[in-house]
C-alpha cells in the first residue's frame, strides 16, 4: 500500500497516525447441523493510510463498510485482528492494558448520538471533568470548575452550563458538550464518529465549523467519519472512500469530487444534492442494480464486482491493489 506523503504546505510531513493493514474481525456465530462451522465477520479487511498533524482525513462510506469499526481499532476499542497501528512513531498494536490510559489522553472520541453518550444523571460540569479526574489530573470536579468552564465557553456555551443537566440542551448543545468533553485532555487526534448526522440539517454547519475552529486553535488531528460527503468535503484534507471493509480510493479533497476514479466514488458523489435546482436537475444520478458482499463470505475479488458494471474476470478473481493514479491519489479497480 502506497501511502500519501504530500499535504497542504501548512500540514507537516511525518505521520501522526499510521495504519498498516489493518484487519479486524468479529465472531458470526456457528453453522451447520451440529454448528461445527465457526463464522467470521471481516469488518476490516487490510486498511492502509496515514494521517498528519493538522489534518483532517474524512473515512466516507455506506452504512456498514466499517468506518467506525475502523476508528474504534486505532483507538484500540475492539480487538484488531491482524496489521499496525502506530501513534507519533510508537506502535501501539499490541500495546498492554496499563499503557492504554496514558496513550488515551492523547487521542479521544466524539460519539455519533449526543442524546446517548452523555449520562443525563450527571451535571455538565461533572461530564466534562470526568475525565480529569479520571486521569490524576484533578483530584475532584470542584478543582476542575474553572478549566470547564473555560471549555464550555470555547464551544460556544455559556459558562454555567455546568450547573445544568443534558436534559436542558439541545441536540446541537449536547454535541458541543461531547467535543468540550474530549478537549478536556488537550488530546493531538480526536476521532469524530458521524458527529452531526444526529443534528438537524440547519445545525450541522455550526458543529463542523466550531471543530475546524478548533482545530485552528490548538493544532488538532481529526479522523472525521461520515456519510455526508457535503459535510466531509468542507471538513477534510484528504477524503477516503471505503466499501465492505476495503478503502477503494483515497486523495485530496478536491481530488475525489473533481475527478474520482472508482465506479464507487461516482456513485456516492452523484447523490450528492446540489442547492441549484436547474443544475440538480441537469444531472445524472448514477445507480448501481446488486447487492453488497457478505461480510461473512467476501468475494476472492474486488469488493465491488457485484454491482459494477466494469467488472470482468480479472476482478472476480483478483483484488485489485490500491495503487496510485495520479499525484497524491490511490484508487483500486482494474480497469479505470
Amino acid at each position: 500500500m502506497q501511502n500519501v506523503a504530500v499535504k497542504k504546505d501548512d500540514v507537516a510531513q511525518t505521520p501522526l497516525v499510521e495504519v498498516q493493514d489493518l484487519t479486524v474481525h468479529f465472531d458470526g456465530g456457528r453453522a451447520g447441523f451440529w454448528g461445527q462451522t465457526k463464522l467470521v465477520v471481516h469488518a476490516v479487511d487490510k486498511v492502509s493510510f496515514n494521517i498528519f498533524p493538522g489534518e483532517t482525513l474524512g473515512l466516507v462510506g455506506e452504512s456498514g463498510s466499517g468506518k467506525s469499526t475502523t476508528g474504534r481499532a486505532i483507538l484500540k476499542r475492539v480487538p484488531i485482528a491482524g496489521g499496525r497501528i502506530a501513534f507519533k512513531g510508537q506502535d501501539i498494536t499490541h500495546i498492554p492494558e496499563d499503557g492504554l490510559r496514558p496513550l488515551r489522553r492523547h487521542m479521544q472520541l466524539v460519539f455519533q448520538d449526543p442524546y446517548a453518550s452523555l449520562n443525563p444523571r450527571m451535571r455538565i460540569v461533572d461530564i466534562v471533568a470526568e475525565p480529569l479526574v479520571v486521569h490524576g489530573v484533578v483530584r475532584s470536579t470542584r478543582d476542575a470548575v474553572d478549566h470547564v468552564a473555560e471549555l464550555l465557553q470555547r464551544v460556544g456555551l455559556p459558562p454555567d452550563a455546568g450547573s445544568r443537566y443534558p436534559h436542558a440542551f439541545s441536540g446541537g448543545q449536547r454535541q458541543r458538550v461531547g467535543i468540550a468533553r474530549a478537549l478536556a485532555l488537550n488530546p493531538e487526534f480526536i476521532i469524530a464518529d458521524e458527529p452531526v448526522s444526529a443534528l438537524d440539517v440547519s445545525i450541522r454547519a455550526q458543529v463542523v465549523n466550531l471543530m475546524q475552529d478548533l482545530q485552528n486553535q490548538f493544532g488538532l488531528t481529526y479522523l472525521f467519519i461520515a456519510h455526508d460527503l457535503a459535510v466531509v468535503r468542507h471538513i477534510s484534507h484528504r477524503i477516503a472512500i471505503m466499501y465492505a471493509g476495503k478503502i477503494v480510493e483515497i486523495a485530496n479533497r478536491d481530488a475525489i469530487y473533481e475527478a474520482p476514479v472508482h465506479p464507487y466514488t461516482e456513485a456516492l458523489l452523484s447523490a450528492v444534492p446540489v442547492p441549484d435546482p436547474h443544475i440538480q436537475k441537469q444531472r445524472q444520478r448514477i445507480t448501481y442494480a446488486g447487492d453488497a458482499p457478505n461480510p461473512l463470505e467476501p468475494p476472492a475479488g474486488c469488493r465491488f464486482q457485484s454491482r459494477c458494471p466494469l467488472v470482468t474476470s480479472d476482478c472476480r478473481h483478483k483484488e485489485p491493489p490500491l495503487s496510485k493514479r495520479r499525484d497524491d491519489h490511490l484508487a483500486a479497480c482494474w480497469h479505470k
